[in-house]
């Protein structure tokens, strides 16, 4: 029987990621969220497109990209008003991030890359990251979320005027990395206009300034735009999309002279 190459720290043993060559890969690392994601999708859907996006990305990039410690609650007291989610404290999140680069960094490893399935995790890696500036200067980290990445694809498909949580490319991802634990019968659309909101709502939904309400007034069900209309292939090109992106970053993050001119 052929032995298949691995890739995810936590099946090797101590001596395997001994071996690896941590000067000329990276640590991958998935977060996601443990929250409401509408009637028809699990509570960890974020989790498992970020698992899945780090297991594609690991494999494309055999030997130079390896999927490290995973991250499974977020922060999501946004969606705390609907039943079963659970979040962390932003403190505590900047926190248990930080510790885990600062440990794979004492393990040797040079670059950390956190692939992130939720956006409400986006500000406080911005926070790691300038906290690790500081207490880990010789470590490289970087992070990014999983559907900008393939925005122009998204775009071309189409979506309704509000979209994002559970709708169109997010239900598509998981019908491509995980059809077995969508309801497909219970998929429908939540918010898909901003004449469907009220005021407060509405004007959160604005790219710049940058306001915060509760999930629930947003939506009634969770969702935002209509994931009836999504589709396996939109979600095979995403996260195609996705993958190559991060190898060609990777790649090019790989072979940066680290001398003082790099």
């Amino acid at each position: 029987m052929t032995e298949q190459p691995q890739y995810r720290l936590g099946d090797m043993t101590s001596r395997d990621t001994e071996k690896i060559d941590k000067s000329r890969s990276v640590a991958l690392v998935p977060v996601g969220a443990f929250e409401q994601h509408g009637p028809a999708m699990p509570m960890a859907t974020d989790q498992i497109r970020a698992v899945a996006l780090c297991d594609s990305v690991a494999k494309r990039m055999e030997g130079t990209a390896f999927v490290g410690p995973e991250l499974p609650v977020g922060i999501s007291i946004h969606h705390t008003t609907f039943p079963g989610t659970m979040s962390l404290a932003p403190e505590t999140f900047i926190q248990v991030i930080t510790e885990y680069a600062t440990e794979l960094h004492r393990n040797g490893w040079q670059r950390v890359l956190v692939v992130t399935g939720h956006g409400g995790n986006n500000s406080a890696l911005g926070v790691v990251a300038q906290r690790l500036l500081q207490e880990a200067p010789s470590l490289e980290f970087a992070w990014t979320p999983i559907t900008g990445l393939a925005a122009d694809r998204i775009r071309a498909f189409g979506t309704a005027e509000v979209t994002g949580h559970c709708g169109e490319a997010e239900t598509a991802q998981m019908l491509h990395v995980a059809p077995h634990l969508v309801r497909d019968e219970l998929l429908q659309p939540g918010t898909t206009g901003l004449d469907e909101m009220d005021s407060l709502p509405r004007l959160s939904r604005r790219a710049r300034p940058s306001l915060s309400v509760t999930w629930d007034r947003l939506s009634a069900n969770g969702v935002l735009g209509d994931p009836t209309r999504s589709t396996k292939e939109l979600g095979a090109d995403i996260i195609e999309t996705a993958t190559e992106t991060i190898c060609d970053y990777v790649r090019t993050w790989i072979g940066i002279d680290r001398g003082i001119n790099g």
